[in-house]
């Protein structure tokens, strides 16, 4: 079980498979976590833009001495989408955000025709690694569904599930959050929590234990949700926490990051292949860490 961040990478090292990385339009910062990658022995990089700026940020780089690639498309635009058409086509193994701007480059990827959506939606997932602990939780869905229903929860839910059992989590516990720990016909997150809750009882989510609606303090400790006549294998011990909505898992997210300080990688998952963001509260160092973990997947 990879429970650590140096888990992740190591376990994508010895799988001895290099996965064909494609990034559009790239950056001297991709260039040196691509390079580190590469290094690692996790990806050959197919590097797709203007290929004689390509080439020369390559010679200037420790990427120059090892294997890679370069697919000449003049603009930014066309870059993305051979990019994309390459991981469509089977011909690179995972997809990496580099220039091109956040909203163009996720509208590229989720288009339902010329993209890589393979479920109803996507989401992204965040995994942190608990501070002292051999212990990764994953945090979803924390940058792509606004409000999704009970529907889209349990397609989010199974993306977690099926990412948390690639790290080595064969039954993750998982707290479905909302405001109180108790259903409220008022507060459809506790409605939605409830539905998902009963879904695990039928083990509609194999070995997965699911328990909600759980408030943040139930969820982290069983002395907390004991005070309130809870008693669930989940609380205390939680690997996957499902936020309500875009806003409290965003939030959640980087508050776990720039206040608690703790160390996030994070991947989109409900693709045909893996995808890589650049998001600006990943550090670049874990940059690599998202990189082993879309080789893991």
């Amino acid at each position: 079980m990879a429970g650590t961040f140096a888990g992740i990478i190591d376990a994508a090292r010895k799988k001895a498979v290099k996965r064909r990385l494609a990034i559009s339009s790239m950056k001297k910062p991709d260039l040196e976590i691509i390079s580190r990658a590469a290094r690692e022995g996790l990806v050959v990089p197919l590097l797709v833009g203007d290929g004689k700026a390509a080439e020369a940020m390559v010679r200037k780089s420790h990427l120059a001495s090892l294997e890679y690639e370069i697919m000449d498309a003049k603009d930014a635009g066309g870059a993305l989408r051979t990019a994309i058409e390459l991981v469509r086509e089977g011909r690179a193994d995972m997809l990496m955000q580099g220039a091109d701007d956040l909203k163009t480059f996720m509208n590229a990827v989720l288009d339902a025709k010329t993209g890589l959506l393979k479920d109803k939606l996507a989401s992204y997932i965040s995994v942190f690694q608990l501070p002292k602990s051999d212990k990764l939780i994953l945090v979803t869905d924390t940058f792509v569904n606004n409000y999704p229903g009970v529907t889209g929860k349990q397609l989010i839910l199974e993306q977690a599930i099926k990412l948390a059992c690639l790290l080595g989590i064969e039954a993750p516990k998982v707290a479905v959050l909302a405001a109180i720990e108790q259903v409220n016909p008022s507060i459809p997150s506790t409605l939605d929590a409830a539905v998902l809750s009963k879904m695990s009882e039928r083990k509609q989510f194999g070995n997965a234990v699911v328990e909600g609606p759980l408030d943040i303090d139930c969820a982290l400790s069983q002395v907390a949700a004991g005070r309130k006549g809870i008693k669930s294998v989940v609380t205390g011990n939680v690997d996957i926490y499902l936020v309500p909505e875009i806003e409290s898992g965003y939030l959640l997210a980087q508050s776990l990051v720039f206040v608690g300080r703790m160390e996030m990688a994070g991947v989109l998952m409900g693709v045909t292949k893996p995808v890589i963001l650049n998001l600006p509260f990943v550090s670049q160092e874990n940059r690599l860490v998202e990189i082993a973990l879309a080789s893991l997947i």
